[in-house]
């Protein structure tokens, strides 16, 4: 079987080859009503394309919205790698860590 790499050592091509192929079983596990297995695929998308971005490109106090939640926004408090790290604004308040590929820059 297969060493699995981790996101983070893989070249920009090997995410990109990843992403394809996770969609595709997402893809499948969605026409099979496995609904489930689609949503951690589709997480697992997420964060290999947050290792696509730069995360310099999202800054502490800054604001975005929420991809896939429209007209939920989330301010960053601090940033750990691909993650950004703060409270949506109409939540809680509880502290919770997005992957920077789920975040929209404000127009």
């Amino acid at each position: 079987m297969q060493q699995e790499k981790r996101y983070s050592t893989m070249t920009e091509h090997e995410l990109r080859q990843e992403i394809g192929m996770l969609q595709e079983q997402a893809r499948k596990a969605e026409q099979m009503g496995m609904v489930n297995e689609y949503a951690v695929l589709e997480r697992k998308v997420q964060m290999a394309r947050a290792y696509l971005l730069d995360p310099n490109s999202f800054k502490p106090g800054e604001i975005y919205e929420i991809d896939g939640d429209p007209g939920q926004y989330f301010k960053i408090d601090y940033m750990n790698g691909v993650f950004a790290w703060g409270y949506r604004l109409t939540g809680d308040g509880k502290e919770e860590a997005l992957p920077i590929s789920l975040l929209n820059k404000q127009k």
